[in-house]
C-alpha cells in the first residue's frame, strides 16, 4: 500500500464527504487514490485497470436501484433504462455534479484537453465505483451517491419513451449471448403523394431470425421501435439464460 501525502489524504477525505458517505473505515483509500489518477501521472498507478469492475459495480447498482424503485416494470424497460443511466454521458454529468474534476489527478498536456473531459469524468466514476465496490464487496458505498442523480433521470426516461435506448439493450444482450451484433435492414416507405410524407420501416435480425420490426420518420426512430419490439418480445426465458456460446 502507497502511503499517501497528508494533503492528498485530506482531500479525498473531502471527496467522500462530497459523495454523502462517512469516512468510513472501510474505504481502501490506496484505491481510491489510484481511482483518481490519469495516467498521464503515472503509467502504471492509474484508473484503467479499475474501470472494467467499476464498469460492472454501476451496472449492478443500477439494476438494483431500478429492482427496487420499479418492482412492476417488465425486463426489458429495465434494460432500456439503464442503457440511459450508465451511458457515457451520464456517467461524465455525475460525475462533474460531484467535483470530480478536482480531486482527479491529471498531467502533461491532457490537463488541458478540453476534447477528452467528459470522458476522463466518466472514466473516472467508473473506477471510484470499483474502489469503492471493492473496500466493501458490495454496493453499499456506491448506491448512496449514485441513487440520487439516478432517480430524476429515471423518471424522466420513462416518461418519454424515446429516451430509452433499446437498441443499446438489444445490442449488450445479443452480445452476452451470441458475441454478435444485430443487424438492421431499413426501407423508405413513401406514404403520400409527391413523396411528401416518407417514413422508414426496419426489421433487426439475428441469425437469420428477425427478431422485431418498426416504423419511424427517421432511420434512427425505425432502428429503435424494431429494437423495442425484439427486446420486448424476449421470453424470460431468453433474458435470462446463459449464453449459447462456447467459452472454452
Amino acid at each position: 500500500m502507497v502511503a499517501l501525502p497528508p494533503q492528498r489524504q485530506d482531500a479525498l477525505h473531502q471527496f467522500i464527504l462530497k459523495l454523502g458517505l462517512a469516512q468510513d473505515s472501510r474505504i481502501d483509500w490506496d484505491l481510491l487514490d489510484t481511482a483518481l489518477t490519469h495516467p498521464t501521472v503515472s503509467p502504471t498507478r492509474n484508473y484503467e485497470r479499475l474501470e472494467f469492475i467499476g464498469d460492472a459495480a454501476i451496472r449492478l447498482a443500477s439494476a438494483e436501484f431500478l429492482w427496487e424503485s420499479y418492482p412492476e416494470a417488465k425486463v426489458g424497460d429495465y434494460a432500456a433504462i439503464r442503457s440511459v443511466l450508465v451511458s457515457d454521458r451520464t456517467l461524465a454529468e455525475i460525475a462533474e455534479s460531484y467535483g470530480f474534476q478536482r480531486y482527479l489527478l491529471v498531467g502533461g498536456s491532457a490537463s488541458g484537453d478540453k476534447a477528452g473531459y467528459s470522458s476522463r469524468l466518466a472514466d473516472a466514476l467508473e473506477a471510484v465505483a470499483a474502489a469503492l465496490y471493492l473496500s466493501s464487496h458490495d454496493t453499499s458505498l456506491v448506491r448512496p451517491w449514485l441513487d440520487k442523480p439516478f432517480r430524476p433521470l429515471a423518471e424522466q426516461v420513462r416518461q418519454d419513451p424515446a429516451r430509452q435506448n433499446y437498441k443499446a439493450a438489444l445490442q449488450e444482450w445479443t452480445q452476452g449471448h451470441y458475441r454478435q451484433l444485430p443487424d438492421y435492414r431499413v426501407v423508405e416507405q413513401v406514404t403520400r403523394e409527391h413523396n411528401s410524407d416518407r417514413r422508414f420501416a426496419a426489421e433487426v435480425w439475428l441469425n437469420d431470425r428477425c427478431l422485431g420490426r418498426g416504423t419511424g420518420r427517421s432511420i434512427k426512430a425505425a432502428e429503435q421501435a424494431a429494437a423495442q419490439e425484439a427486446f420486448v418480445a424476449l421470453s424470460p426465458a431468453e433474458t435470462s439464460q446463459q449464453s449459447p456460446v462456447s467459452h472454452s
